[in-house]
């Protein structure tokens, strides 16, 4: 699953799944961009992977996503892949106790966010028959109590439903298009959840497999669905769960 002489973005690539992505990416010959707001972050990961280059953007920002476009193109003279992989998770609360800033705030950056970069990598990826993947998750495919009803798994399915939508329209430009959907994975997002053993024990025992994920789990989907290893894959979304969405 090679990726010699390809040009990716990563957005979120400064930590988990995107820095996992990264690295993976790189290793196999790749020259990769990752994103963040946060600077320091940046600067570490990029500081520990060969041929990554940070780009600081806020992705609720519309100009400073397309400069992040401009500036790799620029750069690098191509676009090949584009990994929608940034994302937060909120809170968990019920619908009745979301207040519409919370609701905006996620949906802006785990949906409007790979709105933004897909709309200003497009025309790059146009001339290199490019490939997308998205990162969704679990909470896309299925309900959760507690869960289902907050902005993250209405956020997450819709990046479903555009994963499927964007293939087809793009499908001509021979642009794939596709999705993974983790289930837990261990990262710093979901440490919240993982503060006792008993609290890991659970999570582990939810997962049919016997185990949360681990980075490296979903980065080596993304790798196999941004390779042309998949080259007759496009609008699929594959559960990256350990069996989860089965359930």
């Amino acid at each position: 699953m090679r990726l010699d002489g390809k040009v990716a973005i990563i957005t979120g690539g400064s930590r988990g799944i995107g820095f996992e992505t990264a690295k993976i990416f790189s290793k196999n010959g790749a020259t990769v961009v990752i994103t963040s707001k946060n600077v320091d972050q940046l600067e570490n990961a990029s500081n520990q992977l060969t041929d990554v280059f940070p780009i600081s953007a806020d992705i609720t920002k519309e100009e400073e996503v397309e400069k992040v476009v401009e500036k790799t193109v620029e750069k690098f003279g191509r676009l090949d892949i584009l990994v929608n992989n940034a994302g937060v998770l909120p809170k968990i609360k019920q619908l009745h106790e979301i207040s519409e800033l919370e609701w905006n705030e996620v949906l802006n950056v785990n949906l409007n966010g790979q709105f933004r970069f897909t709309k200003f990598s497009i025309p790059y990826l146009q001339k290199t028959s490019g490939t997308i993947v998205n990162v969704s998750s679990d909470a896309g495919l299925k309900a959760y109590e507690g869960f289902n009803a907050d902005a993250y798994s209405a956020s997450k399915a819709a990046l479903i439903a555009l994963t499927k939508c964007w293939s087809l329209e793009y499908a001509k430009n021979k642009i794939r298009v596709n999705c993974v959907c983790p289930g837990v994975v261990d990262t710093d997002m979901t440490k919240p959840f993982l503060k006792t053993g008993k609290d890991r024990e659970f999570m582990d025992n939810d997962h049919p497999i016997g185990r949360i994920g681990t980075p490296e789990d979903v980065a080596k989907s993304i790798l196999f669905l941004a390779s042309e290893d998949s080259s007759w894959t496009t609008g699929a979304i594959f559960a990256v769960d350990g069996g989860q969405s089965t359930k």
